[in-house]
């Protein structure tokens, strides 16, 4: 394995060597560019530097910018990296080199420095960069679509997350693989996407036979035991090795790694609403759903005098929910039934045409405007504007014996949208698919994630079929 890793280092040096070079250049240019568009536009009270100044600092910044991006992982190159993941580091690498540009410029008074000039380097060295690297990422895919700079994968397991393996290299071309074959023992089903190899036995033969340099392990966790016999066969030859862990549906996992002290840990769920993540989605909750209940305010006070003047009982309906961690919260909503319609029933869905509905709740149920109030725990804290929504606790122990995995939906706040409402998955449908989505939603969460389920929800979401 030390053989593979070293022969994989060198080709991916070759493409960090490139990316250095290519950003190292964007970044002079942006640099100089910053200095003529600062006293292009904009008078100095100090007047103009000269520019051979502007020069004599680029051999030292460049020498920063080195550092900046090796530092933030900018050339950590794999043929499986996918460019948005890279979007967040080229600004923070950017960012990095902005705050050492400052530092050396504070000490080193000899240099040319310009509060607004290195202001404006920041932005556009970040948004150069950006584009630079996605333009040369573009021309190596479209090299590896054309058969350039490509690899030839085996696939070590014929089972489910074997297919799912052979099925997502050939619907990504992009990374420049070609998903040659199964290893893996005869079983009575065949697969029927890519042709059985041989087992594993037969894999250095196989490699040799076919070309093959990426090996993906996707054995199911019932045949983990077969490992060490795996590895051991992989120890002499010359390949790049991937592990594909087999993850249930309905686990709401996604995996990532850690190292310390040379012992890999296996990370396979944490909550993703922690530390500054939290307290900008919880700043996000109180500015979006302050300037919503502003806005909404004025609607908000006619629903309540409809209520009121439309049927006896309070305007608000207050309904315990259960929120993060289990905990159960009293969740606002404006009364679209009569006081007393659970008295007969019990605890039950609201089903279509339902007789205990006010006119005046139809209505409200069907444009979910009955939902307003529920601003006001935003605001306080119970509940945020997206995440799963919330469920009384008799209906939460019965999905919980149900579904597997319903318990995750309480590790992030409810909401009063999230990724299943904007799909159509509300009302009484599928709670399968619900959970589905809401544990998506959880294992992919972002503020963009966050945005575009508000925007999603104002264009389809307050209008649908199921809300009734």
């Amino acid at each position: 394995m030390a053989g593979c890793n070293a022969m994989y280092r060198r080709h991916g040096n070759k493409l960090a060597l490139v990316f250095l070079v290519c950003d190292l250049t964007v970044t002079a240019g942006v640099w100089l560019a910053a200095y003529f568009v600062r006293f292009g536009l904009w008078d100095s009270p100090r007047g103009v530097p000269e520019f051979r100044f502007v020069l004599t600092a680029l051999p030292m910044l460049l020498v920063l910018a080195a550092v900046a991006y090796r530092l933030c992982g900018l050339y950590e190159v794999h043929r499986l990296r996918q460019l948005p993941r890279e979007l967040g580091v080229v600004c923070k690498a950017s960012g990095l080199l902005f705050l050492l540009a400052i530092t050396v410029a504070f000490y080193r008074r000899d240099l040319y420095e310009s509060r607004l000039a290195l202001g404006l380097f920041f932005l556009l060295n970040a948004m150069a960069l950006t584009l630079a690297r996605r333009v040369v990422w573009r021309g190596l895919k479209l090299c590896r679509q054309h058969g350039l700079n490509y690899g030839r994968a085996a696939i070590v397991g014929s089972g489910r997350t074997g297919r799912l393996v052979a099925r997502t290299i050939q619907n990504n071309s992009w990374t420049g693989l070609e998903a040659v074959g199964f290893v893996d023992i005869p079983s009575k089903v065949e697969p029927d996407t890519l042709p059985l190899l041989g087992d594993v036995d037969q894999l250095d033969r196989i490699a040799a036979e076919h070309d093959i340099d990426h090996v993906f392990i996707a054995l199911p966790t019932s045949r983990y035991g077969e490992l060490a016999e795996v590895y051991k066969v992989l120890s002499g030859m010359l390949v790049e090795v991937q592990l594909v862990p087999e993850i249930p549906n309905l686990t709401g996992v996604r995996p990532s790694m850690l190292e310390i002290d040379n012992v890999t840990f296996l990370g396979l769920r944490q909550n993703p609403h922690h530390g500054p993540s939290r307290v900008a989605k919880r700043m996000m909750d109180l500015a979006v759903g302050s300037v919503a209940l502003v806005l909404l305010s004025p609607l908000m006070l006619v629903l309540a005098a409809a209520v009121k003047l439309s049927s006896q009982g309070p305007v608000f309906y207050r309904q315990v929910r259960t929120g993060l961690r289990g905990r159960p919260f009293s969740m606002l909503k404006f009364r679209s039934m009569g006081s007393d319609a659970e008295q007969s029933t019990g605890p039950v869905w609201t089903r279509r045409n339902d007789g205990r509905c006010t006119r005046l709740g139809r209505l409200m149920r069907r444009w979910s405007l009955d939902e307003l109030p529920q601003l006001f725990n935003v605001l306080a804290g119970d509940m945020s504007l997206v995440g799963p929504r919330p469920e009384r606790e008799v209906f939460v122990e019965k999905f919980r014996k149900q579904l597997p995995s319903y318990a995750q939906r309480h590790r992030v706040k409810a909401g009063m949208t999230g990724w299943a409402q904007v799909h159509g998955w509300r009302g009484n449908t599928s709670h399968r698919r619900r959970l589905e989505c809401d544990l998506y939603y959880i294992a992919n969460w972002s503020l963009s994630l966050d945005l575009l389920i508000l925007a999603m929800t104002v264009w389809r979401g307050l209008r649908h079929r199921n809300a009734y």
